[in-house]
């Protein structure tokens, strides 16, 4: 045997020190979780209680379980005034989002687009759009109710739907602005050179590469439309949407009929939450 052979064999064998536990990644696994337990249970809760039963003379919300019913699912146009309240919010809701969704678009591809000098007060409509955000909702609610009665105007669906569209321009724009920011113009010039309109290019290239921005931007402002209460307060007048009606039966008892349509409005909710992902997934 050699003396580099003895050498080699005599030196003890490396051991790999042990690896210590990093407890760090449990940590926020752990944390997003509990957030989203602590989001998901009230809902999960509503639709628990939504198949109680109720032996009361008048049907009421109660968290006692006495047993699964779905009585409620069937009589759920039984209480006076919650199905028209209902159908006040949907309507309201797609009015508003339909046009908050064309203005926000415009105004996002403007903001994108254009600079000063052929943009005048950019700037000023930038700070506008974070302060409609920022802004608390009973201070738009009640500066909107004060214009209104200023021009004798009568609060109802026309008040509403214009409050409505007032704050939900300003997600709109956020949401598509971010989509539009990584956005590649050398595509819609080489629609230009193959000879397409303005016209015809906005439609086959720029929307259908904004679509997932304009589709989230959509969603959200129908998700703040029909479960907006503060400043639907203030304008509703006689024609009381969803939240507010609940609000004003929260005094004499809930019927459980609140918890179904709470629950389907969930579940479409959920439903045009996944088909908008996997449009999204599809496109990419």
């Amino acid at each position: 045997m050699s003396l580099l052979e003895r050498t080699t064999s005599d030196e003890p064998a490396l051991v790999a020190p042990p690896r210590k536990r990093r407890w760090g990644r449990f940590i926020l696994p752990t944390y997003s979780w509990l957030v989203i337990a602590y989001l998901v249970f009230p809902i999960i809760l509503m639709i628990f209680y939504s198949f109680n039963k109720v032996y009361n003379g008048i049907p009421q919300v109660s968290f006692s379980w006495i047993g699964f019913t779905t009585e409620w699912y069937r009589q759920w146009s039984n209480v006076p005034g919650l199905t028209p309240a209902f159908w006040l919010s949907i309507r309201l809701a797609l009015v508003s989002t339909a046009i908050s969704t064309v203005l926000g678009t415009m105004l996002a591809i403007a903001l994108v687009r254009y600079r000063p000098p052929r943009f005048h007060g950019k700037v000023i409509v930038e700070q506008v759009i974070f302060l409609n955000i920022a802004a608390p909702e009973i201070v738009m609610g009640a500066s909107l109710l004060g214009l209104f009665v200023s021009f004798n105007i009568g609060r109802g669906f026309l008040t509403l739907v214009l409050a409505h569209v007032m704050f939900s321009i300003a997600y709109v724009t956020v949401t598509v602005r971010a989509r539009l920011s990584g956005f590649d113009r050398s595509l819609e010039e080489a629609a230009y050179d193959l000879g397409a309109t303005p016209r015809v290019t906005f439609t086959r290239v720029t929307l259908p590469l904004i679509m997932p921005g304009v589709l989230a931007g959509a969603l959200m402002a129908f998700a703040l439309s029909i479960d907006d209460f503060v400043t639907s307060n203030f304008l509703s007048g006689s024609s009381a949407p969803f939240p507010v009606w609940v609000y004003g039966v929260t005094r004499v008892g809930i019927p459980p009929q609140v918890f179904v349509f709470g629950t389907a409005i969930f579940t479409v909710g959920i439903a045009f939450a996944i088909m908008s992902i996997v449009l999204a997934r599809k496109k990419v």
